[in-house]
């Protein structure tokens, strides 16, 4: 059974037939969760030990349009008859994909209209990742002062630096010097000339891999990010030998997010994923500027100009518990195209889930179990959409889906049920457009809180939040406390 009904609302659940991709990074064989899922779905007939499953498209984006999975194959834009804003993805990374950033909307329409070919739509596509094992990533720029220290440590990253661009990270004192100083920095090392990177990169790995071998400091001698560090570089080069680009843990953080954990990239930041899988949902589009581990075509130059060169990574958001049902977690980010919801439901329990009245996507992520007479099982996606006149759409442009209440009310809700002799709960995730852009679950910085410095401050990182708290706020905890006085808690 591959379509629910009904006529109150005139709700439709419709399964769907996902698009595969086949990259160099992905996870090969039935050890990919992209390879499981496209089989349960039918968008693969058999696995091949061999290909590397990436990532599983669900969505209308035209480079990979999902279709209906109920005989007729008519496509998911079809059906629902538009575009959804959103593109919602499975990724198996088996090793690292290329350093890249992904740019805003007046950006995206420049490259666009002067490279069609590279850069094939005019949307900017932020993007939120949701750890479904273990995940890896790179993400935003290190803090100046951790630049400096590892330009210090490792003479062969620092041969690969101009004069001028280090003597401007190691004089910055302000966040525009700051910035300033980590443009330069990041410019020269990605225009370094190629044999001079190649070189120094072939001393440094000789370095490493000898004090990984002969030397086992004390944990005082050597902090833990610093030797995480190292060894992500002699990791990188393996997978991508001679490209520059393995130094990168140098400039950016190195992150290991566990499962439900979630983090937000805005446009124009920099990442490369490293290893795990996850899902991700992003705006509707393949834009995609590269400048290192990639056989792929690099852009350096647009890189450089367009990043916002802020520093700290990103937050890490675990979800926020629904106001309707404590078992679903809401992930939304501070864009209004999409939000995630993750609903979990353990044997013998049933959750009737509101229609949010704009399409949405189903995927089944863990366990068995029903929902309105369909079984469901891991790997199976379903579009949930209405057909019943109103204002249904989400304003992808301007904030938050507006919907008629009236409408609303009478929309049918979906039941889903777990068997109680199952062994293991029934995880699905949800997508849609942003129905809480002004409640995002995702810290920002600048916007979110005015005691943290937009870089960074004077005292060293404290905290999840990727900020440090300024002099000024933290004197307001304080008392008797001047700037040359040693600080004394309040009691």
């Amino acid at each position: 059974m591959t379509e629910a009904n009904s006529k109150e609302g005139g709700s439709k659940l419709v399964q769907l037939k996902p698009v595969v991709k086949d990259y160099a990074w992905g996870i090969r064989g039935m050890d990919s969760r992209v390879g499981r899922y496209a089989l349960e779905s039918k968008t693969l007939q058999e696995i091949d030990p061999d290909c590397p499953y990436a990532e599983l498209w669900i969505g209308t984006h035209e480079k990979g349009p999902s279709l209906l999975n109920d005989g007729t194959d008519r496509s998911l834009k079809e059906t629902i008859g538009k575009d959804l804003p959103f593109l919602f993805k499975v990724l198996s990374a088996g090793k690292a994909l290329s350093i890249q950033a992904h740019p805003d909307k007046p950006t995206a329409a420049k490259l666009n209209k002067e490279n069609p070919q590279a850069y094939g739509d005019a949307n900017h596509k932020p993007e939120m990742a949701i750890a479904l094992t273990p995940f890896e990533a790179m993400c935003g720029f290190r803090r100046l002062e951790e630049v400096a220290l590892l330009l210090k440590k490792h003479p062969e990253f620092a041969a690969c630096i101009s004069q001028e661009a280090k003597l401007a990270v190691f004089l910055a004192d302000e966040p525009e010097s700051q910035q300033s100083a980590l443009q330069k920095l990041f410019s020269s090392f990605m225009s370094c000339d190629t044999s001079v990177s190649k070189t120094n990169l072939k001393k440094l790995l000789d370095r490493l891999q000898n004090e990984q071998s002969t030397l086992h400091l004390h944990p005082h001698d050597e902090p833990a990010w610093e030797r995480k560090c190292s060894r992500a570089i002699l990791r990188l080069a393996q997978q991508f030998p001679g490209d520059a680009g393995a130094m990168s843990p140098l400039f950016l953080n190195y992150l290991l997010i566990a499962p439900g954990e979630s983090f937000f990239m805005a446009a124009n930041e920099p990442h490369a994923y490293v290893a795990g899988e996850i899902l991700e949902c992003m705006a509707c589009s393949d834009n995609v500027v590269r400048a290192g581990l990639t056989p792929k075509f690099k852009d350096v130059e647009n890189l450089v100009n367009m990043l916002t060169y802020t520093m700290g990574g990103p937050s890490i958001d675990v979800g926020e518990p629904h106001t309707d049902d404590h078992r679903i977690l809401r992930y939304t980010p501070p864009v209004p195209e999409f939000e995630v919801m993750i609903l979990s439901l353990d044997p013998g329990d049933m959750c009737k889930l509101k229609n949010p009245g704009v399409p949405a996507i189903l995927l089944v992520l863990e366990g068995t179990g029903k929902v309105d007479g369909q079984v469901l099982r891991p790997g199976r996606s379903y579009v949930w959409y209405t057909e019943t006149e109103g204002n249904l759409d989400g304003d992808a442009a301007g904030g938050a889906a507006t919907i008629d209440a009236a409408v609303k009310s009478k929309l049918k809700s979906l039941t889903f049920t777990v068997d109680e002799m199952r062994r293991g709960a029934l995880k699905v995730a949800i997508a849609h457009v942003n129905l809480h852009v002004n409640q995002s679950t995702c810290f920002r910085r600048v916007e979110s809180n005015q005691n943290l410095y937009t870089m960074h401050g004077m005292l060293p990182y404290m905290g999840r939040t990727g900020g440090t708290p300024s002099p000024g706020y933290l004197k307001s905890a304080y008392s008797d406390v001047t700037d040359g006085t040693p600080a004394i808690p309040k009691l």
